[in-house]
């Protein structure tokens, strides 16, 4: 396992993603998001259908063991969260509204679960990258709370973004691979469908 960082040659991928205009001028419009929304299967097939975002990497963050790989982060002993990095043209989609669809995609009231995924890793979080994101982040967190949307109490947390690890190669674009194994059909389809992300 490799330790995903936004290293010059993710940058220039990006670039050639965005055609011919400016590398400078393109590269101020590229920020990312990291979110734990249970399992990062869900996280990343959702967000890889938003107009605006560039790419998803499904990883790790938010514990304290040094490249876990998905054997021990499935434990629940290494603090680690499922998350998915979303990379995003942050002129056809806010961090706001990326964070609108974390809110939508998930039920973050249920503590250290998503349906039938239990366990601190699936625990609901946003992790900032700086100061703004945090500000936005708990910003919508108290909007979305005195809202009363949601039944129950958010448990959500927002942590400062340490280090990120990317999961191993089987995990990315998991649904995309492997529509027709059981768990994309009963739990990823049906979501979005239901997110009218997906025709039926």
């Amino acid at each position: 396992m490799k330790l995903y960082s936004f290293n010059k040659l993710s940058l220039m991928f990006l670039i050639i993603l965005f055609n011919f205009t400016s590398s400078e001028e393109k590269l101020n419009q590229i920020e990312i998001a990291t979110l734990g929304a249970g399992c990062f299967w869900c996280v990343e097939a959702v967000f890889e259908r938003i107009d605006g975002v560039i790419d998803v990497v499904s990883g790790y963050t938010g514990g304290k063991t040094k490249n876990p790989s998905y054997k021990e982060v499935i434990t629940g002993k290494t603090g680690h969260v499922e998350t998915a990095q979303i990379s995003f043209d942050k002129t056809k989609i806010s961090y706001d509204q990326i964070l609108e669809i974390f809110w939508l995609s998930h039920d973050p009231t249920t503590l250290n679960r998503q349906g039938n995924d239990v366990g601190t890793q699936y625990r609901s979080a946003i992790f900032f990258h700086n100061l703004n994101q945090k500000n936005i982040a708990e910003r919508s967190l108290k909007e979305k709370s005195n809202s009363k949307i949601f039944k129950n109490r958010i448990v959500t947390t927002i942590e400062k973004l340490d280090i990120f690890y990317e999961a191993e190669n089987y995990h990315q674009d998991y649904f995309n691979n492997n529509p027709n194994a059981p768990y994309c059909q009963y739990i990823i389809l049906p979501k979005l469908k239901k997110l009218n992300l997906i025709q039926n």
